[in-house]
């Protein structure tokens, strides 16, 4: 059986000697003291390794089952979901007003890797309902709120979203879903949705549905679009349960991974509904849903990636398979440990490097949203903007090839299901798909993202990136060569990619297109660069002052600087591609494939 232990040592680093939480101006980051950070995440992880971990290979196995109308979830998932709630896991970072405990984002976001790590399909279900409450806490009247967000900060009540149907799903324009006026100010809702995760299942009361729909005689096309309230069971004006609402589940999607989630059809007839935000604005309310799912998202690419990492590490030390080539390495017996060899050595270092960047990547993003949302700092806000589709993009696209290589590592082993590897590539499959495909977040962020605000929030990451490597340079000749070298040579890449889309975009949209996934994952490379300057930068200032852990400070260096040397090169190839255009791309007429 797969193992999983809880990163937090390598959290609490970045948190504190990296991103210096405690020494933030963001109200409520300086009660992020190392003790009381430690001691959320140390708790964290005991629930991540005991509670959900022990669950991963059953809810794969058993899956969800569909009886009489009723999801039932795989055995041990609706106890864990008690322990969850009890433990006041689900309303970590929700206002205290409906009954969470209003810590900061960045902290709801290191338990969430944990949480993922040890169950992705079990942590889905408290994801959703936490995102369908920040839309309702965002766009919703005070009525809305306080009916529905106390149960859903709780997980009493669980939330889904609702957008893809079965002849749409990127071009949400052509959506059929209707929502007729009532006289009451309520909606009939009618239609069928596909794809809706946590859409039903036995672990909540009550299941709050947002549900995109167009209003009747409104606006054709995705200007017509209204986000709904749609509640399985109606709630009283006490606040108790009232009658079954006109919502039920279909079908039960039968997938390639997350098994242990019940990935719905939800047929909707005429159920009663109430209109979130404004009328045809449905888009721009779902979007605060969105965007917080794809952080969610982009950090289950790294959470799947170093869960299956930490296993292939322990099967790579145990595993005896031939001889060191520089001379035997166990002489007592048959044959070395697999970890001796240099492509392995390759492998696990890919894996360690990217899994390390990327925790520090998702928690500085995170500490943005906080920024933005607890300061109101417009540029801040401007940057996460910026980088959500590379963090959901990129982290995705090489958490799941991280996955590959963490299950290469094993062999024949690692295609046999007893070992528990596959799971963990089928489950990271779906993270480069769901809430927007890897595709539709390059072309977001080389279409829309980068002109923003007339570009400035592009240019303001450059000029982050070059003030860095200007105040960081000349005091340590060995980080100079591994790190800022290295970093100012990946950005100057990135920018040449910018300044051809501007030339040569403007006058064929194609040549900015055909490079769009290109330029993402080079975007991706340049952020983990900088992550891995910035963490060496504190490593060195350790060891300089001096330090009881010499061993953690240089490892991290080591591994920053097979980063820098063998994975941020990959900007020169990406930026080659970007600049022979589309001609290549588009050359094939349509038939000729």
């Amino acid at each position: 059986m797969p193992v999983y232990n809880a990163p937090t040592k390598d959290m609490q680093f970045v948190l504190h000697e990296v991103l210096n939480v405690s020494g933030s101006d963001i109200p409520g980051y300086s009660e992020l003291e190392p003790d009381f950070t430690g001691a959320v995440l140390e708790e964290a992880g005991k629930v991540a390794t005991n509670v959900l971990h022990p669950l991963n290979t059953i809810g794969d196995t058993e899956g969800c089952r569909l009886e009489n109308g009723v999801v039932y979830t795989p055995t041990g998932f609706k106890d864990a979901f008690g322990q969850m709630k009890e433990g006041g896991w689900t309303g970590l970072d929700m206002p205290e007003e409906f009954g969470g405990q209003n810590m900061p984002y960045v902290i709801g976001s290191a338990v969430a890797e944990m949480f993922s790590a040890s169950n992705q399909a079990f942590t889905m279900y408290q994801g959703l309902t936490h995102g369908a409450a920040s839309a309702i806490l965002a766009h919703g009247t005070q009525e809305q709120k306080e009916t529905y967000l106390p149960n859903m900060v709780s997980c009493d009540w669980t939330g889904t979203m609702n957008l893809t149907e079965p002849h749409c799903g990127t071009d949400l324009g052509l959506m059929r879903t209707k929502a007729e006026p009532q006289a009451d100010g309520s909606y009939k809702i009618s239609g069928q949705k596909i794809f809706i995760s946590a859409g039903e299942h036995d672990m909540a009361d009550n299941i709050i549905h947002l549900v995109l729909a167009k209003i009747v005689g409104g606006p054709e096309g995705i200007k017509g679009v209204s986000l709904f309230i749609v509640p399985k069971f109606m709630v009283n004006e006490d606040g108790s349960l009232g009658e079954r609402n006109g919502v039920s589940v279909g079908n039960i999607e039968e997938k390639m991974g997350i098994h242990g989630n019940s990935t719905c059809v939800m047929n909707y007839d005429e159920a009663t509904g109430y209109l979130l935000g404004e009328e045809h604005k449905g888009m721009r309310a779902m979007f605060t849903m969105m965007n917080e799912a794809r952080m969610g998202v982009a950090m289950q690419g790294l959470s799947q990636a170093d869960a299956a990492y930490q296993n292939a590490v322990e099967y790579a030390k145990d595993r005896l398979q031939g001889r060191d080539v520089t001379g035997a390495k166990n002489p007592d017996g048959p044959a070395d440990p697999l970890i001796v060899h240099p492509d392995i050595r390759r492998s696990l270092m890919d894996q360690k490097s990217f899994t390390e960047g990327a925790r520090a990547f998702v928690l500085w993003g995170a500490t943005m949203i906080d920024k933005a949302h607890r300061s109101g700092d417009d540029d801040a806000d401007g940057l996460i903007s910026l980088l959500t589709p590379v963090l959901k993009g990129f982290l995705t696209d090489e958490g799941y090839d991280m996955t590959v290589k963490a299950q290469q590592v094993y062999g024949g082993h690692g295609y046999i299901e007893e070992w528990g590897m596959s799971q963990y590539t089928r489950d990271a499959r779906i993270a480069m798909i769901y809430e927007g495909a890897n595709g539709v977040q390059a072309l977001d962020l080389v279409g829309r993202k980068l002109a923003q605000d007339g570009g400035k929030h592009v240019m303001a990451f450059f000029e982050m990136v070059k003030n860095f490597c200007k105040e960081n340079a000349g005091q340590n000749e060995a980080y100079d060569t591994a790190f800022i070298e290295p970093l100012k040579a990946a950005s100057k890449d990135l920018q040449a990619a910018a300044m051809y889309f501007m030339q040569s975009g403007t006058k064929n949209p194609n040549h900015a297109l055909a490079g769009s996934n290109d330029f993402m994952h080079m975007f991706g490379h340049v952020c983990l660069g900088l992550m891995w300057a910035q963490m060496a930068k504190a490593s060195y200032a350790a060891l300089e002052a001096g330090t009881s852990d010499t061993e953690f400070y240089e490892t991290k260096i080591t591994t920053g600087q097979f980063y820098m040397a063998r994975r941020l090169p990959a900007t020169s190839l990406h930026l080659t591609r970007i600049q022979s255009g589309a001609d290549t791309v588009m050359g094939l007429d349509a038939a000729s494939f």
